[in-house]
């Protein structure tokens, strides 16, 4: 059998550092400082082991023209599509072709999705949410221009556009609580830790309500890990949103306001209410987020919150082709490290679904 090629990990372990620190070194990039000793550390291990760094390719245009990859959860929800607009619009300006990989929340199927890249060698990679798995993708990108949209992991170096997703839960709540909403609860898709975007927007919107002192209550409101394991369908998080409220109205009571991760979940939401005779925003209003058409139909008129969607797929792919062209240009095998933080302040849109809080006698 053939000896084991070496990898950065290998040389991780062998220095004793992170696999992070190993790329960050040998790539020499310039974003973060390590003291001479760690250097020195890493610098020996990977002599010692044999480890060559993945060397950039500078590719001609292939047969099937220039391509960039795009990673995305499902496309059943209305936000990915509007980042993929996004996305699109920038690469069809630059003369750039996209092709998506709908992981359909299936680690297994992204994991085989990432080792189909070294054959198809995209000129650029864009992620739209936090990657399932962190280190290959850190990996991936010693080769190939890479940006993530969301909370990028903290020990990767991967160019991200990053999301503040504490913002719009806070500007949510501070909404409810200036309509005198004390009695809430929040929907919200599993709540996972490879998944922090959900869990910062839910923090933002209780931390609001805690601050407030006694009195004021959140509940939040969430499925079983199971359901992201599951093939998303058309109306997956709409599904969701009414289940989940129908429990609500069963099992609690002086509910003033219920509010969706989401505006697919909020819209699920709103039909559990109405067909239990509740009446919308007189009884228990309703938010969402992320400002996506259905919430402007005159029949939903649902208060969400508008955070630039399209602007963030836009400025993801006008980050992978800049990287590129630095990479055509200049030809180096040192390239820099830019962590974009790219935000946009979420903006609140009142609309039909919120009024004053119901007096509970």
């Amino acid at each position: 059998m053939g000896k084991n090629k070496v990898t950065s990990s290998d040389v991780a372990k062998a220095a004793g550092v992170s696999q992070a620190t190993v790329s960050m070194v040998l790539n020499k990039k310039y974003n973060v400082s390590f003291s001479k000793e760690t250097v020195e550390k890493v610098e020996q291990a990977a002599t010692k082991l044999g480890y060559k760094v993945p060397r950039r390719r500078i590719r001609k245009d292939s047969k099937g023209g220039k391509l960039i990859v795009v990673f995305c959860p499902t496309l059943t929800n209305p936000y990915y599509v509007m980042l993929l607009q996004g996305i699109e619009e920038v690469a069809k300006e630059n003369g750039y072709g996209v092709f998506v990989c709908d992981t359909q929340r299936d680690m297994k199927l992204e994991d085989q999705y990432l080792k189909m890249m070294k054959s198809m060698q995209p000129m650029g990679i864009i992620y739209t949410s936090s990657p399932s798995f962190c280190r290959q993708v850190d990996e991936l990108s010693a080769s190939i221009p890479i940006v993530i949209i969301g909370n990028r992991d903290e020990t990767m170096s991967v160019d991200t556009v990053e999301l503040n997703n504490t913002k719009p839960g806070r500007l949510m709540a501070r909404h409810l609580l200036e309509l005198g909403h004390r009695k809430v609860a929040f929907v919200t898709t599993p709540l996972l830790k490879r998944l922090p975007a959900r869990i910062k927007r839910v923090d933002g919107f209780v931390s609001e309500f805690e601050g407030m002192g006694p009195g004021y209550h959140v509940i939040i409101k969430s499925p079983g890990e199971r359901w992201n394991e599951q093939m998303p369908s058309i109306d997956s998080e709409y599904r969701m949103g009414y289940d989940m409220t129908k429990e609500l109205i069963r099992d609690e009571k002086g509910i003033t306001a219920i509010v969706g991760l989401d505006d697919m979940i909020a819209v699920g939401i709103m039909d559990a209410l109405l067909e239990a005779k509740y009446k919308i925003p007189a009884d228990i209003s309703v938010m969402g987020c992320d400002n996506t058409l259905i919430s402007s139909l005159q029949g939903v008129s649902l208060t969400t919150l508008e955070h630039f969607v399209v602007l963030k797929g836009r400025d993801a792919c006008d980050i992978v082709v800049k990287k590129i062209a630095s990479l055509n240009t200049y030809n180096s095998e040192i390239q820099p490290t830019s962590i974009y933080h790219v935000e946009y302040e979420p903006k609140l849109i009142i609309r039909g679904s919120t009024s004053y809080a119901k007096i509970h006698f």
